[in-house]
Formats: C-alpha cells, sequence, structure tokens
C-alpha cells in the first residue's frame, strides 16, 4: 500500500505560545490545513491572535464516551485530510512522545502504509513539573503514569508524576487506589496549570487530594513514594542471588551446587509448615495483620522463597532455564489446569475440580496412569493420602467415615488377637486413619505433626516440673513418671 498524505505532528507545549518551540510554530505557518486535538490549551487562544487558527476535535469528545473510539475517529479524520490536501498540521498538548493515544495510532497508521508522519517535539508538562519539584527522573527512578491507568499505579513502586487528573471523579478514584498502599497523611504534591500566570504547585495530605483541590485538563499529582510492587522486590532478590553468586559475592554461595541445596530446601520446607500450623485453622479468616504467627510465616516463605530463586540462578548459569521460565511455567500450567475458569468446561464443586485436574495431568504427562506421577520416595502418609486422592477423582473414595471406622475397629482387634502379619494389619489400620482424615477433611500430615507438637510441648513442661522439685527423670520409677505426666495437661 503506498501512503497518499503526510500528517506534521507538533508540540504546543503545557502552557502558552511563549513555550511552542520555532520549529513547532513554523510547522503550523506552512500547513494551510491545521487541526488541534482540544482548543482547551492556552496556546490555542495565544496562536488564533497571531493569525494561526486550528480546528479542534472537541465535537469528538462531546458526542462519543469510549475514549478509545474518538481517538480512533480522530485519526481517521487526519488521514483522509492528509490524503485530501497533501500535508495537514496536528497539534497535541504537551510533546507528541509523551502520553499521545493519538500518536500512537498515527504510527500504527504509517507502519501499516495509510499515511506518513513528522514529529515535531514540544515542551511537555513533566519538563516543567520535573523543575518545579526538583525532581531528576534519572536519578531518582521517578516515573511518569496515567491517572485513568489505576491498575498501573496500584502496581508501580517509586515516585510517581500521574497526568490525566482532569476532574473530580479522576481524582477521587486515583486517591482511593493509593490509599490501599499508602497511609493517609501521606504527602502528595498538586502541580496544576504549570507554566502560566497562574500557575500552582501545593503538597496536600493524600486523604484530602479531592476534597481540597479542583482539578482541570492542567493538573497533575506527584506522589514521592509509592508503594513497592512484587515485580520489582522480586527483580532486587533475584540480583541480589546473582551478585552472591559472581565474583566478589560470598565464597559459601559460589561453592552450592543443587544437590547441596537439597538439604536447606527440605529444612525451609519443614519451617514453613511449622509456622502455617502456628496459624488458627480457619486462618486467614479472623486473623489479623500483625498477628505474630503471621510475622514469623513471612520471614519463612521468605527463606522457602530464596532456595527457589537460588536453583534458578544456578540454572540460568548452566543455559537451561532461569525464573522467569519457572514463573512463565507454572503460569500457564495453572491456566491450562483451569478449564472451569479460562474455558468452557463445567466444574461447581472441588470434586469436579479435581476431577478434571487429575486427567489434565494425566494427559500432559502422557501416562496410561493417574498414579505414575506419585513418587513412592514420600512420607507414607503423605503418599497414601495421594493415592487416595487419586482414586477418589475417578469415584472410588475409601474416605467414607464410617466404613473407615470400621476397618480401624476390625484392624484393632486383630491386632488384639494377635496374627503372624502385624506388619500387614498395622499397614491397614494407619491406611484406615488416613482414609478417616480424608473423610473428615483433615490432613493426616498436619494431624500427626500437630499431635507430636502437642506431645512435645506437654513433655517439656513434665520436664520442667521435675527440675522445680530438683527430681532426675532418669532415675525416677516409671510409676513416678507417670504421675508427674498426669499432672500435666495436653495442651489443647
Amino acid at each position: 500500500m503506498t501512503t497518499s498524505g503526510r500528517v506534521v505532528v507538533v508540540g504546543l507545549g503545557p502552557a502558552g505560545a511563549d513555550l511552542v518551540t520555532p520549529a513547532a510554530r513554523d510547522a503550523l505557518i506552512r500547513c494551510g490545513r491545521r487541526y488541534v486535538r482540544t482548543a482547551r490549551h492556552p496556546a490555542v487562544d495565544d496562536l488564533r491572535a497571531d493569525g494561526i487558527t486550528l480546528e479542534s476535535f472537541d465535537d469528538r469528545y462531546e458526542e462519543g464516551s469510549d475514549l478509545d473510539a474518538v481517538y480512533t475517529g480522530i485519526v481517521e479524520i487526519l488521514i483522509a485530510a492528509a490524503a485530501e490536501h497533501g500535508e495537514v498540521a496536528y497539534a497535541v498538548p504537551g510533546s507528541p512522545g509523551v502520553a499521545e493515544r493519538t500518536v500512537v495510532l498515527l504510527h500504527e497508521a504509517a507502519r501499516a502504509g495509510r499515511v506518513t508522519i513528522e514529529l515535531i517535539a514540544g515542551l511537555s508538562f513533566a519538563d516543567i513539573a520535573w523543575t518545579r519539584l526538583g525532581v531528576d527522573p534519572m536519578g531518582s527512578g521517578a516515573r511518569l503514569a496515567d491517572a485513568r491507568d489505576l491498575d498501573g499505579i496500584g502496581a508501580s513502586a517509586g515516585p510517581m508524576l500521574i497526568a490525566q487528573c482532569d476532574n473530580q471523579l479522576v481524582l477521587s478514584d486515583l486517591k482511593v487506589t493509593l490509599l490501599d498502599h499508602l497511609p493517609p497523611d501521606t504527602p502528595v504534591t498538586v502541580l496544576a496549570r504549570l507554566g502560566l500566570t497562574d500557575e500552582d504547585v501545593r503538597e496536600v495530605a493524600l486523604a484530602d487530594l479531592d476534597r481540597v483541590v479542583t482539578p482541570d485538563h492542567l493538573t497533575s499529582v506527584f506522589v514521592p513514594a509509592a508503594p513497592s510492587s512484587a515485580t520489582e522486590e522480586l527483580a532486587r532478590l533475584l540480583a541480589l542471588a546473582e551478585q552472591l553468586r559472581g565474583p566478589g559475592g560470598c565464597p559459601w554461595d559460589a561453592e552450592q551446587t543443587h544437590h547441596s541445596l537439597t538439604r536447606y530446601l527440605l529444612e525451609e520446607s519443614y519451617e514453613v509448615v511449622e509456622a502455617v500450623e502456628r496459624l488458627p485453622a480457619d486462618a486467614p479468616d479472623g486473623v489479623a495483620p500483625d498477628d505474630p504467627a503471621y510475622v514469623a510465616l513471612v520471614d519463612e516463605l521468605g527463606d522457602l522463597l530464596y532456595q527457589v530463586i537460588f536453583h534458578a540462578v544456578l540454572a540460568e548459569e548452566a543455559g537451561a532455564f532461569g525464573m522467569a521460565e519457572i514463573a512463565r511455567g507454572i503460569h500457564d500450567k495453572l491456566v491450562h489446569r483451569h478449564p472451569h475458569v479460562f474455558g468452557d468446561v463445567a466444574a461447581d464443586t472441588s470434586d469436579a475440580v479435581m476431577a478434571n485436574w487429575e486427567q489434565i495431568k494425566k494427559q500432559e504427562k502422557g501416562a496410561e496412569s493417574i498414579v505414575a506421577g506419585i513418587t513412592p520416595g514420600l512420607p507414607s502418609l503423605l503418599y497414601a493420602h495421594k493415592l487416595m486422592r487419586k482414586a477418589a477423582s475417578v469415584g472410588l473414595d475409601p474416605g467414607d467415615v464410617d466404613r473407615s471406622l470400621e476397618r480401624i475397629d476390625a484392624a484393632t482387634a486383630s491386632l488384639r488377637v494377635g496374627g503372624s502379619d502385624a506388619e500387614t494389619t498395622l499397614g491397614e489400620l494407619l491406611a484406615a486413619s488416613v482414609a478417616l482424615a480424608r473423610g473428615l477433611g483433615v490432613d493426616t500430615e498436619s494431624a500427626l505433626r500437630g499431635w507430636a507438637a502437642r506431645f512435645r510441648e506437654r513433655f517439656e513442661a513434665m520436664e520442667r516440673l521435675a527440675i522445680d522439685r530438683d527430681l532426675d527423670l532418669a532415675t525416677l520409677t516409671v510409676d513416678d513418671v507417670e504421675a508427674l505426666w498426669a499432672e500435666v495437661a495436653m495442651p489443647a
């Protein structure tokens, strides 16, 4: 496709015509046909006084409620006008390269061969804003943001200059989004009508942002301390792991291999489980954010996360994979295994979800059996639990409470009578206990660990009681030890 016209895009700067660059003014004078995205700009009246008139697209905003459709319509008019007149000028507030959606669409049209474009830079509102704020965006990591992109703002970190704060509703939504991450008394700076005689730059509390400020199309907000995002914090942790492994890093980290880290991965996993077990059974319901158990859990989860990152760094050194591949892999796997969320599969109950899950895993692994992926080296309670869960996914659920209790009674009776195959009978008793736990909705591993923790606490209390009475447990009779044990109540 051949182009049939040219659009010269000029920036009007942030204020009056005195801040319009000579190159932009010359382009406007040269072009016989001139448009402006909006006449609500101080430079438009100044230019008109100098005999440079521009046809605005303000009526497009009034007619349409969908901004994307409005911007697309503007671009189509410009392309048609360029084809008819050969060359047209199109003026936009500030600089064409900053926060200008129509310019993005014009670039797309130019790449498609529908039009040619020339951009003449202007002074951006951000250039004046950084000067008024005394902020160097490169040195401080400050960035530009759009008040209408609340998701982007909520997930961002570092200082932000937020543009498009042009009405009260936008300002209120922005305040609510920031209050999710920042205290109400956080100071923010409001910058209004930069470069004009009535320029106003003032600091207000975040909670008062939409109460004491009357915004217009020349209003922006600077937030000096935005919340850190998970993305940035993970990137910092990954960079730290790479530094510790690299030249001049830590000798211990440099010596580690995948195999040498295995023990730490297991230790950290168990410590996470221990921290979780300190939480109430229905957590997160009814648990305060500053609960000591949560304080411990965030610390242990961090230790476990670092083990994952450490393995990712080692694999990346080998050219195998990195943290991005790990995150992408589990993301895509979860999407694939949730067709009831991201596809058209119906699954209204947890049992239906698990049945779908197991069949999908079987197909992914190309296995003939859904139990093929269960590692026999797992702890026995967990191994039995997984086997029963797989069986339940195809309708063979050994977790019926009454049947499990009957199996426990039968195994117990057989052990009382005695027999030659006590190990098999004991296995049946334990398996029936696992099945009972499934029927009651209890995790056997957690249940046994909980019992062990309570037993240990009671045993330590008995030891303290013996010390208080100047008794040596090792020399006491069995009856004396049991008497002390009976005095110490088992923790709830």
